[in-house]
């Protein structure tokens, strides 16, 4: 595994109270390229649908199997006229689309996102700083998807290299610049699968996407689960989002997305990112729409 010095990291780049890491580099300019993609007027969504589980016990309790990203309790209010209900989210499931915040990665000095105590940023109280806060503005960006799944899912344990990314470009005759959004499609579900060792995000792809300006990452696989052998462990939730201030979108679905870029034959797009305005959180739920 690479030395710690070694890993590129932008700690300081953007000034000791930054909260946006990469994201300072969607400017004005990048935002206005963006928008000229928009020509037919289409848009897919990029996130995984979800079915709350009934939050009860009991002979109501739901038949017994995985529990979904978000638990439910129903509160009937002015019967007839109205309902409401409570959910319970968990912000880092894998089977929830979601946008980690800066704040989800704790250097192994205790210290935060830019360099910061992790005990005085993440309280019983929420997050101090670099948490879901600066996203409340919304992220708006070019989006430029790379199929590495265009003939069939990666094989199990792919490491996913620079020249991965490099060979998709050229297929599909793009290039991604800086403050641009990176969607990837690997073909897998980021469920862990302890039969199929999965693919991951490789040491030598984080460099890539550090040379290239990338402002967000967004994939339907991340990290490998069991880690790669000879690879630094977990490069992109590490080193991208812990080190490069990289907010990352786990879990994205890519599926229609990869059917309507060949569809258009353009793999471009404006990406709009709207969270709830929810301050304080490690990480948001989130709705990712890819505009044509």
């Amino acid at each position: 595994m690479p030395e710690n010095k070694t890993l590129p990291d932008n700690w300081g780049r953007w000034g000791a109270e930054d909260e946006l890491g990469t994201l300072n580099l969607i400017t004005d300019e990048v935002r206005a390229r963006a928008a000229r993609e928009v020509r037919d007027g289409r848009a897919v969504s990029l996130a995984l649908p979800i079915d709350p589980t009934p939050a009860l016990s009991g002979p109501f309790a739901p038949a017994a199997g995985p529990l979904s990203p978000v638990q439910q309790v129903m509160l009937h209010t002015g019967i007839p006229v109205a309902t409401a209900d409570l959910v319970t989210i968990t912000n880092h499931h894998p089977r929830s689309t979601h946008l980690d915040a800066l704040s989800h990665q704790i250097r192994e000095d205790g210290q935060v996102y830019p360099g910061r105590p992790a005990t005085e940023v993440v309280t019983p109280a929420g997050v101090q700083h670099g948490g879901s806060t600066p996203f409340a503005a919304g992220i708006l960006t070019r989006g430029v998807f790379l199929d590495l799944a265009a003939d069939g899912p990666l094989p199990s344990a792919h490491p996913i290299t620079a020249a991965d990314f490099e060979a998709a470009e050229g297929r599909e005759n793009v290039r991604l610049e800086s403050g641009d959004a990176l969607v990837v499609r690997c073909g897998w579900s980021m469920t862990p699968d302890p039969e199929r060792p999965m693919p991951g995000i490789t040491l030598d792809a984080v460099r890539w996407m550090h040379e290239r300006g990338v402002s967000l990452y967004l994939g339907d696989m991340g990290d490998a689960h069991p880690p790669l052998e000879d690879e630094h462990p977990g490069a992109l939730h590490r080193v991208a989002l812990l080190n490069l201030a990289m907010p990352l979108v786990d879990a994205t679905a890519v599926g229609e997305l990869a059917t309507v870029c060949a569809e258009l034959g353009r793999y471009c797009f404006l990406l709009s990112i709207a969270p709830p305005r929810i301050h304080g959180l490690t990480g948001v739920p989130v709705n990712p729409q890819a505009v044509f």
